[in-house]
């Protein structure tokens, strides 16, 4: 028999993962990583960028009113945000193809340390200053022909792994 929402017994968690959002502009991707972020226990949202589309209405659809139970802000500048995430000594990884990337399952999992996802953009992925920035930087084994995937799909895949090796 199926169980709804409030018949399961999954363990309620939240992980120390902060999800950077590197200039995310659809708005069914921002609800939907959300809910993806609600669904595996994320501590908080940053969305990193100007006049980022937060409008609830929207993104409710997508998002199935998680938005009202996820923490999260948005940081303009990258001064900011460099600043927020190295005074707060976070292992800072990247979800990106790039020449130097290792795959995902190689990821180490640092030990009473907060991590930062970064995901990037729709269009153009991560930015060169952020990439910079990042201790570790990962991608998704993939054996088709296409190098890339959504990123709440991406988004998904990485959160699944990560909290798998959390203790």
């Amino acid at each position: 028999m199926q169980l709804t929402h409030h018949e399961n017994r999954f363990e309620r968690k939240t992980f120390p993962i902060t999800l950077v959002c590197d200039h995310i502009y659809f708005q069914q991707n921002i609800g939907s990583l959300f809910r993806i972020s609600e669904a595996f226990g994320v501590e908080n949202i940053i969305f990193y960028g100007k006049d980022i589309p937060l409008t609830p209405r929207k993104i409710n659809k997508t998002s199935r009113s998680t938005h009202l139970h996820v923490p999260h802000s948005v940081i303009e500048e990258f001064s900011e945000l460099q600043s927020f995430l190295l005074d707060n000594s976070f292992e800072i990884i990247a979800l990106e193809i790039t020449s130097n990337s290792k795959p995902l399952k190689e990821v180490i999992f640092p030990e009473n340390k907060k991590i930062a996802l970064v995901i990037g953009s729709e269009i153009s992925g991560i930015s060169a200053e952020l990439l910079k920035l990042s201790s570790q930087i990962v991608h998704i084994k993939m054996f088709g022909n296409n190098s890339s995937m959504n990123v709440v799909q991406a988004t998904s895949i990485a959160l699944y792994e990560l909290t798998s090796l959390a203790k």
